[in-house]
């Protein structure tokens, strides 16, 4: 068991232990996903390709990047990936043929849903000896960080899969 961490004395806000505990759940986040990432139908740029998709509807890939917070490039490299496997579909925009709009495919909502199911699955085991208020107060506490990290270094409103 690691030794219990200490607040500085100079931390009368707690940025410090916050900054610190951030590094650690990385790290933490890091070590479950290769322990696990085999189990999952998807990976991680994959499930969140998809979970986007599933969660906003259809859009382009400029759209798609910028909820994601990646470049057009990268986002175009993740959806070739989910093309080529048949996860997603990528069609001419109604309104203007030169731009391509991004569609899940059935299959590619199944192995989501079944990515999503194993996910939960495995943060539930983590947290089963935690009080339900607990459990939400950290959902609410993630919550509330990724839209503070996404209203800062996002586009407006792009807070992936939450609406």
């Amino acid at each position: 068991m690691p030794p219990k961490e200490r607040q500085p004395a100079g931390d009368p806000d707690g940025m410090d232990l916050i900054e610190f505990q951030t590094a650690l759940l990385v790290r933490n986040f890091e070590l479950l996903n290769r322990r696990r990432e085999f189990r999952y139908r998807l990976d991680r740029a994959e499930y969140l390709v998809l979970r986007t998709l599933d969660a906003r509807g259809p859009m382009s890939l400029n759209e798609l990047a910028a909820i994601l917070g990646v470049a057009p490039s990268t986002v175009g490299r993740q959806v070739a990936v989910l093309r080529a496997s048949a996860l997603v579909v990528s069609e001419p925009a109604p309104q203007d043929k030169r731009r391509c709009v991004i569609t899940p495919t059935d299959e590619g909502l199944r192995r989501m849903d079944d990515t999503r199911s194993a996910r939960s699955h495995d943060v539930a085991a983590l947290l089963a000896d935690w009080s339900p208020e607990d459990v939400r107060l950290l959902g609410a506490m993630f919550d509330k960080y990724n839209r503070a990290v996404s209203a800062r270094y996002l586009t407006p409103d792009a807070s992936p899969g939450t609406d």
